[in-house]
């Protein structure tokens, strides 16, 4: 297997603000620099995901052209702040393909900004790697778009092999009316059956709602409930998680998805979270894993760089746009070229590439190249994140 460490991936430049302006470094330059577009929601309800991304971005773009850059050229980012909006996702995804000519994108915090590009990205023939959750952002296969995160169908599934050896069978599902939220309720009914899971009950809340008392207190009430799933991002299953709290429900078991995989759930939460179950990306467990496993090295690495640069705790949300960098500048550099067909076959050959997401090993038919494998899955305890075994 060809390992890839941090100091062997490439990396990105010094970032440009929310303007979308270009950095005045790499007019000193020769060569005409690499243009990488990123559109991520900084602000708004997925700034908790989207502010973790450009700060990754921002510490490898400045190392990888501290180190020379890729193909000799320096790397500029044009970024601009989506604002968690769906709409002003797709305007300003034309702007990086129409005005800024990029020569690629990585972007595309949730699932409702990145299939708001999708439709623009394919047409000008532009590779996107996509830092969203949703199975929709790859299946079908769409011949330039690709993506870093596990699905929401992988985490529905490895949520439910946990529940079997729980001997949990029936569950209530409650679920965001979010993109991301929508897709994780439909593949959490989708693949119940197959792992002998009944839904019982199935509810739905808001985005922006400040309480879901009465669709827990239905799902509590309903007969023979054995345990809860929650689908969502940002607030919204902090919100859930304290209500559930408040309403004495501790004795159902809680899974909630990899959507809320951060430090930051623990410290909305507080003390109603422990015992919370989710699947997530190694690096939430860096300190946990065993000494062989083969994301140790990359993770801690990963971790520690953030830590240094950001005094903060690590995310796997940043971990998703490090890994969507990494891939994309390794593709430039086996096309050894901008051309951008080849850099998009280079992208989905990548193969063997141990990133804090899991190895990834793309094709023509998998966009993602990730497997169940590439899940943990983990619990809080004591205020901390752990490992299941």
């Amino acid at each position: 297997m060809q390992r890839r460490t941090l100091l062997q991936l490439a990396a990105f430049v010094v970032m440009v603000p929310t303007t979308g302006m270009l950095l005045s470094a790499c007019e000193r330059t020769k060569a005409a620099p690499i243009k990488l577009g990123s559109i991520l929601s900084v602000s708004g309800s997925a700034a908790f995901l989207g502010g973790p991304r450009l700060k990754k971005k921002k510490i490898y773009v400045e190392r990888i052209n501290a180190e020379g850059g890729v193909l000799g050229r320096q790397l500029v980012l044009v970024h601009y702040d989506d604002q968690s909006d769906a709409i002003k996702a797709n305007g300003f995804a034309k702007r990086l393909i129409e005005s800024d000519h990029v020569d690629l994108i990585v972007g595309g915090t949730t699932t409702g900004s990145t299939m708001a590009m999708v439709p623009l990205v394919e047409k000008a023939e532009l590779p996107f790697i996509s830092l969203a959750g949703a199975v929709v952002v790859i299946e079908p296969v769409k011949k330039w778009v690709f993506k870093t995160p596990h699905t929401d169908r992988m985490a529905a599934e490895k949520i439910y092999e946990d529940m079997k050896t729980r001997g949990l069978t029936k569950i209530g599902l409650l679920s965001e009316t979010s993109g991301f939220g929508q897709s994780g309720r439909k593949e959490a009914q989708a693949a119940a059956a197959k792992f002998g899971i009944t839904l019982a009950a199935d509810e739905t809340y808001g985005p922006k709602d400040t309480d879901v008392t009465a669709q827990l207190t239905k799902l509590k009430n309903t007969p023979g409930v054995q345990a809860l799933l929650v689908f969502g991002l940002g607030q919204g299953p902090a919100v859930v998680t304290k209500n559930y709290s408040q309403l004495g429900m501790a004795g159902l078991p809680l899974y909630q998805s990899h959507g809320v995989a951060s430090q930051q759930y623990i410290k909305l939460t507080g003390t109603a979270s422990e015992g919370v179950r989710l699947p997530a990306a190694a690096l939430l467990v860096t300190d946990k894993l065993p000494a062989n496993d083969p994301q140790k090295s990359v993770v801690a690495a990963y971790e520690q760089a953030f830590k240094a640069r950001y005094k903060d705790e690590v995310s796997t949300f940043g971990g998703f746009a490090y890994d969507g960098l990494m891939i994309a500048v390794n593709a430039i550099k086996r096309a050894g070229s901008l051309e951008k067909e080849k850099v998009r076959t280079a992208i989905e050959s990548t193969h063997d590439y141990i990133g804090t997401s899991g190895v990834v090993n793309m094709s023509a038919t998998d966009h993602l190249g990730l497997d169940l494998s590439a899940f943990r899955m983990i619990e809080v305890k004591n205020g901390d994140w752990s490992l299941v075994k």
